[in-house]
């Protein structure tokens, strides 16, 4: 199940909104101990979602908080963009291999 901020983000995006609601405090969430909660909405134009609404985004706000848990392992595996390079200069066949297990071990939803 995903937490408030991916839910909140599914719903802005299903709004035409971005994340930058979030990361320019037009959204603030807190957490009151059991829970986080929306204690701020300044969204233009799209109304404060109830819990319905965010509810039926937790499928989808599941799926995209689950894929960028995998894109940051793939981007850790990958390791740096200059020794990157440097493999695929010196061996791009076992580098296009390297890339293909880590992408292998690591689905997108």
């Amino acid at each position: 199940m995903a937490n408030l901020y991916w839910k909140v983000k599914t719903y802005l995006e299903a709004n035409g909104k971005t994340e930058d609601e979030i990361i320019n405090r037009n959204v603030i969430l807190e957490n009151v101990g059991d829970g986080d909660v929306i204690k701020t909405w300044n969204v233009s134009g799209v109304s404060q979602p109830n819990d319905s609404q965010l509810t039926s985004t937790n499928t989808l706000a599941t799926k995209n908080s689950n894929n960028e848990i995998i894109k940051n392992t793939r981007r850790m595996a990958y390791g740096n963009m200059g020794e990157q390079l440097d493999e695929i200069y010196k061996d791009i066949d076992a580098w296009k291999a390297r890339i293909k297990k880590i992408k292998d071990d690591n689905p997108k939803e």
